[in-house]
This record gives C-alpha cells, sequence and structure tokens, in this order.
C-alpha cells in the first residue's frame, strides 16, 4: 500500500516538473522569438507567411544572420568575388554564432509550429466592372521590343512625358502632338531626372539587381554642361531623388533614397560652393524607396517624409530643425513581409492636416506568394501627426499608387497598379480604379483593366496629358519577369511595341 501511495507521489510530481520544464521552454521560446525577431524590424506575425516559406526561405537566411547555416542555404552562391566581399564587408552575415544552437533549434521548431500550411487569401476584392470613365491609349516610343522603363514622370510645363530605361536613353514625348521629340543618351540607368532652374540632376542606379556594390551615382549638369562634383559620392542602388531648397538659401538640396540591398542609407546632399557637395547619411538603413518635401508641424520649414522597405518598413518624418539638421520620427509601421512600395500625402478629409495613403505589395523577395494584406491603406492625421489605418482596399502585389479627384466630384480617387497581381488567375487586375463614392464612410468602388498583355506595369504618374482640363493616369511598362508568370503573357510582354499606356480620362 506504501509503495502504490510513494508511486503515484512520485509520478504526480515527474509531472509537475514536466509541466513547469514545458511553460519554462515555451516562455524561453516566445522570449526568443520576441528578441531575436524584434531586433531588426517589427516583429512578424508567423501567421502572416506559411509554413513551406518559412521553411524554405526566411529561416535559412534568418539563421545565416545570426551565424547558423543550414547546408541547403548559402548566401555567397552564385555572386561574384567582388560582391561576396562587399556582402562579407556589410557584416549582416557573422562568421561566429550570435545565439546557440539549441536555442536556434527552439526559435525554428516554435515558427514552423505556429506557421500555417496555406494563407486565408478570400479578403481579396475582385473587382467584376471594367474601368469605363478611362480610355487605354498605348505609346510606342522606339522601334525595340518589349518596354524596360526605369524612370517615368509627367512635365506639367513642358507638356511632355520624360522615361529613363534599361537602355541608357531619355526620351522625351509631347502628349499634345503625340510624338517622341528628343531622345538623348545617359551615363547610366536612370532612376531619377529633375530640372531645377538650369540645372539638371540625373540619377543612376548602377546595379538593378540587388547588390552589396555602391555603384550607383549623380550627375548634375548645368547648361554649359560642366558638371557640379559629385564623384567622390558614391551611391548604393539609388531609385528616389528629390531635389529641394529645404533651408531656403537659394540652393537646393538633394535627398536620395539609396534602397541598397542588405544595406542601404537616405542620404542628403548639400551644396557647398564651387561645384561640389557634401553628403550627410539621415538613415542607415536599406530600403528609402522615395521622399517628399511637407511642413508636417507647421512651423515654416519644410520637413522630410519617407518610406522605407527592406525589414524596417514605415513612414519616418524628418523634422528640420537649424542649419539642416533633422529629427526623426516614425509614425506608422508595417510588418517586415508587407513590402512597402509607394505613399502620397494628402487631406482626404480635408480638415487641414496632411493624411497619408500607402501601397504595399513588393513580393520579388525570399517570401514569394500572394498575400491578402498586400494592398492600400489610407492613414488619417489625428491633428498632432499620429495617424490611424482607416481603410484597407486589399491587392495581390500592389506597388503604386496615384490621387486626385479624377471624376470631379468633390474627394479623393485612387489608381493602384500591381507590378505582381495573381497573373495566373486575375492578370487583369494590375491596375485597379477605386471611385470614391463615400468619403466619410471610406466607400469606394473597384474598377478593372483588361490591357495586361500589353505590357507588365511598373511606374505611374499622373498629368493632363490632352489638356482638356481634367486628369490622366500614365503608366509604365518593364517586360521582366521578377517572379513566375504565365510563358505566353511573357512571350507577349517581350513581343510587344507598347512602352507606355495613357489611361485618358473622360470626363471632359
Amino acid at each position: 500500500m506504501r509503495k502504490s501511495i510513494h508511486l503515484k507521489n512520485f509520478i504526480y510530481i515527474i509531472s509537475v516538473i514536466a509541466l513547469f520544464s514545458c511553460e519554462s521552454k515555451e516562455k524561453k521560446t516566445i522570449a526568443l522569438y520576441n528578441s531575436y525577431c524584434a531586433s531588426c524590424h517589427v516583429l512578424p506575425t508567423i501567421e502572416n507567411l506559411p509554413k513551406h516559406i518559412w521553411e524554405e526561405g526566411v529561416l535559412p537566411d534568418m539563421g545565416a544572420r545570426m551565424g547558423i547555416y543550414d547546408s541547403t542555404y548559402d548566401p555567397y552562391e552564385k555572386v561574384s568575388r567582388m560582391e561576396e566581399f562587399a556582402i562579407k564587408q556589410s557584416g549582416i552575415y557573422p562568421e561566429k554564432p550570435l545565439m546557440n544552437i539549441s536555442d536556434w533549434n527552439l526559435l525554428k521548431d516554435y515558427i514552423l509550429n505556429m506557421a500555417k500550411d496555406s494563407l486565408n487569401t478570400g479578403s481579396v476584392i475582385t473587382p467584376r466592372k471594367k474601368v469605363s470613365q478611362f480610355k487605354p491609349n498605348p505609346i510606342i516610343l522606339d522601334s525595340i521590343k518589349g518596354s524596360l522603363i526605369t524612370f517615368l514622370e509627367y512635365d506639367s510645363v513642358q507638356k511632355q512625358i520624360i522615361t529613363g530605361n534599361l537602355n541608357r536613353k531619355l526620351i522625351h514625348y509631347e502628349t499634345l502632338i503625340k510624338q517622341v521629340t528628343k531622345t538623348e543618351p545617359t551615363e547610366g540607368v536612370a532612376t531619377s531626372y529633375s530640372k531645377r532652374d538650369t540645372l539638371k540632376y540625373f540619377t543612376y542606379v548602377g546595379y538593378l539587381d540587388p547588390s552589396e556594390l555602391p555603384q550607383g551615382n549623380i550627375s548634375v549638369i548645368e547648361p554649359s554642361k560642366r558638371k557640379i562634383n559629385t564623384s567622390n559620392i558614391q551611391l548604393h542602388r539609388p531609385v528616389h531623388t528629390l531635389v529641394h531648397d529645404f533651408d531656403k538659401d537659394g540652393n537646393d538640396e538633394v535627398v536620395v533614397c539609396e534602397f541598397g540591398d542588405l544595406t542601404g542609407k537616405l542620404t542628403l546632399l548639400t551644396h557647398k560652393g564651387d561645384f561640389n557637395y557634401q553628403n550627410t547619411v539621415l538613415l542607415n538603413l536599406p530600403g528609402s524607396i522615395k521622399s517628399i518635401a511637407k511642413d508636417m508641424n507647421k512651423d515654416g520649414k519644410d520637413d522630410l517624409v519617407v518610406l522605407t522597405s527592406q525589414g524596417r518598413e514605415g513612414i519616418h518624418i524628418f523634422y528640420q530643425e537649424e542649419n539642416l539638421k533633422f529629427r526623426m520620427e516614425t509614425p506608422i509601421t508595417f510588418s517586415p513581409v508587407y513590402g512597402s512600395s509607394w505613399f502620397e500625402i494628402l487631406d482626404y478629409n480635408n480638415d487641414g492636416y496632411p493624411d497619408i495613403v500607402t501601397v504595399n505589395g513588393d513580393n520579388a523577395d525570399k517570401s514569394y506568394i500572394h498575400k491578402p494584406y498586400h494592398g492600400l491603406r489610407i492613414h488619417i492625421n489625428d491633428g498632432n501627426n499620429n495617424f490611424e489605418e482607416q481603410y484597407f482596399y486589399p491587392m495581390n502585389g500592389a506597388t503604386r499608387v496615384v490621387s486626385n479627384d479624377f471624376d470631379q466630384d468633390g474627394d479623393f480617387d485612387f489608381g493602384i497598379l500591381s507590378t505582381f497581381p495573381n497573373y495566373d488567375q486575375t492578370p487583369s487586375y494590375s491596375f485597379v480604379y477605386l471611385e470614391n463614392k463615400n468619403s466619410g464612410q471610406f466607400q469606394f468602388e473597384p474598377y478593372r483593366m483588361d490591357t495586361s498583355d500589353l505590357g507588365r506595369w511598373m511606374l505611374m504618374d499622373i498629368g493632363d496629358t490632352d489638356q482638356d482640363g481634367d486628369m490622366d493616369i500614365i503608366l509604365s511598362s518593364f517586360s521582366y519577369s521578377f517572379t513566375p508568370v504565365p510563358k505566353l503573357l511573357n512571350e507577349a510582354w517581350r513581343n510587344s511595341d507598347v512602352d507606355l499606356l495613357i489611361l485618358e480620362n473622360k470626363l471632359k
């Protein structure tokens, strides 16, 4: 009898110890996830990626960033010696482990156990109506099949569309006479071009594909074709440049979004006279993709608003202080899997405070899958630059947005471009027009456009191209398959003559 009691007590004690051990193990695993996975970016939701993406793509790279290398994954595979050296210099992949193997295995098992086999894509909206307000007008810029446009902008003063392409050409297309009026060679592949007073600013990306080699640069040219010296400034895959006189001293500053790859920067170039520029790093993180000058706190000084992707995704406001010093705040953050791609500033509710609209959908990374949290978001300002998401329109692969009162009924409508739609099932959803039906209630009517066979739309701008008093939308094509697409569609892009698509507003 006593033996039986002792045995039961022993089993009970062992069970209690095992229970506490399991609880302790679970708490430790959660602590590991919260500490390690939030050290570089916003803590991602595990359920936002399916199990096979975690297992085959994200976790091997995540382990390598902690100095733990999976035998199936080599971050230096298929790169040049120069590239390998640059990657090692970045320090992203340490040679020695930053955590012990048992902790890593705990963390990895926890993520794989929490992850689901697939994502719920039921929230993605499928517009049934075709766009009727806009008439698609294809534009051919040259005789080359396919299109590889890397820069697009409508110049409302000159009434022309300006494009830069992978063939190192800047092409000017005048929309009123409907023809190319000027083609000029460029030193590199242009991702930004602007003309301010008498100066021309060219930004060249260097390597278009992901790279740690800073081969980009800026060329500033005066009317005599003399270059202002920027040769001492190497840029890491610059994708967007803002030219603006922040301190109102008569000389423009230049803000460069160095998207980079594993590393990158947001750089401020200030003119120091004698045709020289000095560079200051405002943000030492990869993924800067667009910047806008805007007085956000109404102190009379223009501030800088920047969107970043590549890890620490979100909207950053750089408040201008004295002597071109900036103080940064980050009022909007996103998960690192969202793929933040573009934003605009607008006063959506007409209360005098700037609101922000963003699109998330960059899908050319290690987590390629159609994601239900991709799409457009409207963030409303409370008057103190605190932003609350008030509206979300789900759209696979959304990468660009334009806003305007396109139907001139007193509210904002939106054009959304997707470079990564579901080309297998819904290729026509590469462009969606959201007509605002009730601004206060955030009610929109979505319309699709069936022109995906003409090109893979990547860039977008707006302008009154026909000068009839309403705004048109301009799309440009980049005929390259970043991600899997149907073979017939890929062939159609490569054989297409279309470079641009003007969506002519038929309101007037």
